[in-house]
């Protein structure tokens, strides 16, 4: 079973201003003269980690890594002003003019493969390439499973310690519970109940439990930016038609595209993959039988590092 590449560090990085007040990390990896592959990491709101650069062989690929407005190093941190999908799919083709890119493959997991299919939808010309992970459709159905009815079938025991901060009275609307503290003034409430939605999600995101993926959301600068921003895009349908991606799927058909996604993904269930693999028959769709949610875990890691070794030999 393939194993991450070996850790490495950017050659350079970037501070790139989009719209007010934000200002955007960029780092490049890899080969300078390389492939060119932005990565685009889940939440929204999660940021990237040093260990997304091993999923690309560095003598191959020029490896493009950002944290999305107000996530990681990206600043202002868990800033909501101007944070939407459509300034999201602006910014990355920013990141791509500001690099000088003609075109590149985009890799994107959970909300990543959201955004990821989203940009190539609005770019088409631009991507040479899909990898995507864990589907998400951001559909009102997809939300309501993992935050108010579904999810909570499957975990009762973590789904108690994630309606415990919100009282009894207003736990039939939970996000809008959770958003009211959640973008609320009071700084106690807002880093608990941001602790509490974080850790539901890494509880549930691998098949065996990730003591480590817990105790990453969980950390309050990760945690705040991501139940802050995820909370305040579904609570907006994550700025989206109803069902847009699957209804603009003519707009990339000729792209090459993988799809990966675990079986037991209990975040974003499997379903999801499907119904995005029969609006695409061409694309390729892998389900990991031993895998949930989380991009490390090993059947994913083996899935996904397939995936750019065949892409980077197709475009090389």
């Amino acid at each position: 079973m393939r194993k991450l590449y070996p850790a490495i560090k950017p050659y350079v990085t970037h501070s790139l201003a989009v719209d007010a007040p934000h200002i955007l990390y960029v780092e490049e990896c890899g080969n300078p003269s390389g492939i060119p592959v932005v990565f685009l990491h889940g939440g929204p709101g999660a940021g990237c980690d040093p260990a997304h650069r091993r999923f690309f062989d560095p003598e191959i690929y020029r490896i493009v890594l950002f944290d999305q407005r107000g996530s990681g190093r990206s600043r202002p941190h868990a800033a909501l002003e101007g944070n939407n999908t459509e300034a999201l799919i602006a910014d990355i083709e920013r990141i791509r003019e500001h690099l000088e890119i003609e075109s590149w493959a985009v890799f994107g997991g959970s909300w990543g493969s959201t955004l990821g299919l989203l940009y190539a939808q609005a770019h088409p010309e631009r991507v040479s390439g899909l990898i995507l992970r864990g589907i998400f459709l951001c559909r009102p159905s997809d939300i309501h499973w993992f935050y108010q009815d579904g999810a909570s079938h499957v975990f009762p025991d973590y789904w108690q310690d994630f309606i415990e901060p919100i009282p009894a009275d207003e736990r039939g609307n939970l996000l809008q519970a959770y958003y009211q503290r959640l973008s609320g003034d009071d700084e106690l409430a807002r880093m608990a109940t941001a602790k509490a939605w974080s850790k539901w999600e890494a509880r549930c995101a691998s098949l065996k439990p990730s003591a480590d993926l817990v105790s990453h959301l969980s950390e309050p600068h990760t945690a705040l930016s991501m139940a802050r921003i995820e909370c305040h895009y579904f609570m907006h349908d994550s700025f989206l038609q109803p069902n847009q991606i699957l209804d603009n799927i003519d707009q990339i058909r000729h792209i090459p595209a993988t799809i990966i996604h675990g079986r037991y993904d209990m975040v974003c269930p499997v379903e999801q993959a499907f119904d995005l693999k029969n609006a695409w028959p061409d694309a390729v769709l892998t389900v990991v039988a031993d895998a949930g949610h989380s991009a490390f875990e090993p059947g994913i890691v083996d899935a996904l590092l397939s995936a750019t070794q065949s892409l980077g030999a197709s475009l090389a």
